[in-house]
């Protein structure tokens, strides 16, 4: 069974030196924040999820989930882990205390997630879909449905999900048929079908509460006329408690991949019993609360993934023995040498570090920006940081998740034949990794939202708050001796994201195919330089210091700036290159 060490000096590393916490103790209701608070937490979490998620990751991915009856039973073992996991209080991480919650900062709660995905990626599935669900109440909910679901939702006693997809529509969310029509008490009737519904039906809580999107008589035509309400499964009472079943009935529950401890149900609403959440027709803009929220969760699972296959592919290379080095025999007293020894293996070690470790760094600094983004006081610095999160959420999404499905297939390949058969655990990595590059938003989905809505939003002011620190770091470094070999590729990748960004803009303006056809290597290109960006800073850090943690962080930086960004330069060719090879190529030739 493969195993799982959460990483704790590295996250301790990038929460405290690379992203600081003094600026995050300067934000209100984070003053404590600091070791003596932190490592405790961080350390529970580890234990929590090394001994009782991990162990269910395999037995978990064996079972799968039942339906019988409506009814969806999770794996043995789930219900019971759920509790403790509730009881533990890891629902109530990053809830605000006036909803019984314990108020820390999404810096580190991203971390908390991270250590989850890594362990057991379908059981983050439901605490996940629970915090998008309360985000997005805590925002445009009510008075009276904040204080009836989010301390629920807090206490992890209640669940949430957010029912957007049907069966003949997914990304095109203007074409949804669920309708909504008001009744006399003020409530709606939800009627309609929603697929793909994470966690839509499950035996770990007491109530699941929707989020589902629905049109009302008078909607106007497409993404316009879209509606959010909010429909439990069991209609509350007076007192709170879940009281008569609502017409909402799992119907279906999907076969799939991987995550299949996560149940994915077919939901149909039968005029349920629902309620307007935010304004009439501006549910989308309310839903997309919750959407981005899921779409850094979905990116915090890629780095997950990602890092538990370099944990067993790195234990595999150093047992493994097979060979013996180019440069010599390095382990005499065996039969063969350990495949570590080997260039390639290397490489593909390195590779996985190198993507992982960034992916880390970049997460820390945009939960960093997060937190200053609801709890700094003066609104012109909330604004900036929020315009830094708007524009890496595209490329947290897909970059992480593209980064650990890389990894996946890269452990198994360390694995050779071994990783490719099931007893060993790791193809139930590339499994489990698959849909993080799918749902919430294909990674093709993320870059069109960047190239058609991040870079030209405001008069470019989101590319502002990442293009201004990266100029002035790298003009501060410019003369450092020690940092010409990190500063160099990281201003050759810079000047390239500069000059692609203009020409995407350009010719995007002229012909929406350009940018569609540019989209996906351009998002790369930002996604690398951002996280070149980020790995010049830590080697910043590191090369004051003098032990093992910082010499290998410097190893691994250069890994990247040598072995990785390159990458850059035929990603620009590619971008540069136009979309008319795309165009020009007849539909009925394919």
């Amino acid at each position: 069974m493969p195993t799982y060490t959460a990483p704790l000096r590295d996250m301790r590393f990038v929460l405290t030196e690379l992203a600081g916490t003094d600026r995050l103790r300067a934000l209100p209701g984070c003053e404590e924040i600091g070791p003596d608070l932190v490592d405790p937490v961080l350390e529970e979490a580890a234990k929590f999820c090394a001994e009782v998620l991990l162990p269910l990751n395999r037995s978990g991915d064996e079972e799968g989930c039942t339906l019988e009856n409506g009814v969806v039973r999770t794996p043995q073992g789930f219900p019971e882990a759920y509790r403790a996991f509730r009881e533990a209080g890891w629902t109530s991480l990053g809830a605000d205390p006036d909803y019984g919650g314990q108020g820390l900062p999404k810096s580190v709660g991203m971390l908390v997630e991270e250590m989850i995905c890594s362990a057991n990626l379908s059981f983050g599935m439901y605490p996940g879909l629970s915090h998008g669900a309360y985000m997005a109440i805590s925002k445009h909910g009510t008075p009276e449905q904040k204080s009836l679901y989010l301390p629920k939702l807090t206490s992890g006693e209640w669940s949430g999900t957010m029912c957007l997809t049907e069966p003949h529509c997914g990304t095109d969310l203007g074409l949804i048929r669920t309708r909504a029509v008001p009744a006399d008490d003020g409530s709606h009737r939800i009627t309609g079908t929603k697929i793909f519904i994470s966690a839509g039906e499950h035996d770990l809580t007491d109530n699941i509460i929707h989020l589902v999107l629905a049109k009302l008589p008078d909607a106007p035509p497409g993404t316009r006329g879209i509606s959010l309400f909010v429909v439990p499964k069991f209609l509350p009472t007076e007192d709170g408690r879940p009281g008569p079943r609502n017409a909402v009935t799992c119907t279906g529950l999907e076969h799939k991949m991987g995550i299949k401890a996560s149940s994915t149900c077919a939901m149909a609403f039968d005029e349920a019993k629902g309620w307007l959440v935010g304004r009439p027709h501006k549910g989308l803009s309310a839903m997309f609360t919750m959407m981005n929220e899921a779409r850094l969760g979905v990116g915090v699972q890629g780095l997950g993934i990602a890092e538990i296959a370099y944990q067993n592919a790195v234990s595999y290379a150093r047992e493994r023995i097979q060979g013996r080095g180019l440069q010599g025999t390095q382990a005499p007293e065996k039969a063969a040498d350990p495949i570590l020894v080997h260039p390639d293996v290397r490489r593909m070690l390195l590779t996985m570090r190198a993507m992982t470790e960034g992916c880390r760094a970049l997460s820390a600094l945009a939960a960093l920006e997060h937190d200053v983004s609801v709890r700094h006081p003066d609104a012109a610095v909330r604004q900036q940081a929020d315009d830094f999160v708007q524009l890496m959420t595209p490329i947290i999404k897909a970059v992480f998740t593209d980064t650990g499905w890389d990894a996946a297939t890269l452990g198994m390949q360390v694995w050779g034949g071994h990783g490719y058969v099931r007893d060993n655990g790791m193809e139930q990595f590339a499994r489990d990794a698959r849909i993080t590059q799918i749902y919430e938003g294909t990674n093709g989905i993320q870059a069109l939202d960047l190239v058609g809505r991040k870079l030209g939003a405001h008069g470019g002011r989101y590319l502002r708050s990442f293009f201004h620190p990266v100029l002035a770091f790298i003009e501060a470094q410019q003369d450092v001796a020690a940092m010409e070999e990190f500063i160099l590729p990281l201003a050759k990748a810079f000047g390239r994201l500069q000059q692609v960004t203009g020409e995407v803009a350009q010719r995007g303006l002229k012909n929406p195919f350009e940018a569609g056809a540019a989209a996906t290597d351009y998002l790369r290109l930002f996604g690398l330089t951002a996280m070149a960006f980020a790995w010049a800073r830590m080697a910043e850090i590191a090369l004051e210091k003098d032990d093992a943690f910082y010499r290998a962080k410097l190893a691994t930086a250069r890994f990247f700036m040598q072995r990785i960004l390159p990458e850059t330069s035929s990603l620009s060719a590619k971008v540069l290159a136009g979309g008319e090879s795309l165009r020009a190529f007849e539909d009925a030739a394919f």
